[in-house]
């Protein structure tokens, strides 16, 4: 087969404000298993957005931004239901940003031949196909981006910051979480930065200005995230999947106490995952574990065993159409650090 045979079916993603899914909510809350804790889910994530100081976190980890919710992430920035974000790198680039340079996921199979893929430099997440040859131009923007900057360490935040005002002239697909993110104040952080299509963009970056360049900081991201749990107080998560990503948002209650602080718990806690309880992990123990740690309270919170491409976004559609992000006041984090 050629290359273009196999890119052709593009990933289409889920429209939060184009279907009513209200009544299915309503009726998981009456059923069992997964369903009706998809419908506390949901009730608890309308809890967080009722809630006048209550200030929410979207974390992100997995792949279902390619496999087709990344419109839902950037409409939960647009329509005021995320305060911060804390992802993965490739949530954000090889994702998001990827797709905002107009570049696209398509649809695909499992079952392929993997090596006739890498024969074509196509790169494979399940059921999903990327261009290589993309990504590696995805790779260069950033390269382009650092290459533009002063030379100092960077936390995530302030450059992810740098590539939304990219985007803002000359993103090919408007609307993205990295642009829409940047429009809003509303900060992205990314501890484990480098390992994404990011990586390899500042790799080139030093390696070509080896006495002056960009680097990142992850210590500045926690304590700049750890920052806005101070200024917050209250706080809800809303968790797709696990990793660093949640431990990140989780152990901010646990800095602030180090630096100090007499903080909350996470008040209110949401995670969508498949991850296992067995093996003592549960991409970073399961919300009543947390509770130990003095992470995550344990009155609002809310474990769903679900693949998050299935639950997500009848989640928030419903806490779109129940409309109380109307009424939230916008935070707009970022300006906390740079002095707006």
């Amino acid at each position: 087969m050629d290359k273009k045979n196999f890119l052709k079916d593009v990933i289409q993603h889920v429209d939060i404000t184009a279907f009513d899914g209200r009544p299915i909510i309503d009726a998981m809350r009456g059923m069992s298993f997964s369903s009706r804790d998809t419908a506390q889910a949901a009730d608890i994530f309308n809890l967080m957005l009722s809630d006048e100081d209550c200030s929410i976190i979207l974390t992100l980890a997995g792949s279902t931004s390619a496999g087709g919710c990344m419109q839902v992430y950037a409409d939960m920035i647009e329509y005021n239901m995320v305060d911060a974000v804390v992802a993965t790198g490739a949530s954000i680039v090889d994702m998001d940003f990827f797709e905002a340079l107009g570049f696209k996921h398509y649809k695909g199979s499992p079952y392929v031949d993997d090596k006739e893929l890498r024969n074509h430099y196509i790169d494979r997440i399940y059921d999903t196909f990327i261009d290589e040859d993309e990504l590696q131009a995805c790779d260069d923007t950033i390269q382009q981006i650092a290459d533009n900057l002063e030379p100092r360490p960077y936390s995530s935040r302030e450059f992810i910051y740098e590539m939304g005002r990219y985007l803002t002239q000359k993103a090919k697909k408007p609307g993205s979480l990295v642009q829409i993110a940047c429009e809003n104040n509303v900060p992205i952080f990314c501890p484990a930065f480098s390992d994404s299509s990011a990586g390899f963009g500042l790799v080139k970056h030093q390696w070509n200005r080896p006495d002056r360049h960009v680097s990142i900081d992850s210590v500045k991201d926690f304590l700049e995230l750890t920052q806005i749990k101070i200024k917050a107080d209250q706080t809800g998560l809303f968790m797709i999947g696990g990793g660093t990503p949640k431990n990140f948002a989780q152990d901010t209650v646990v800095c602030g106490e180090v630096l100090g602080f007499n903080l909350p718990m996470h008040k209110y806690a949401v995670q969508i995952t498949v991850a296992d309880v067995r093996d003592g992990a549960c991409s970073s123990s399961t919300l009543k574990e947390a509770a130990s740690w003095g992470k995550v309270d344990t009155v609002y919170e809310q474990m769903v065993y679900a693949e998050a491409t299935t639950v997500v976004p009848l989640i928030v559609n419903y806490a779109y159409l129940t409309g109380y992000w109307k009424n939230r006041k916008r935070y707009e984090w970022v300006k906390i650090f740079d002095g707006k």
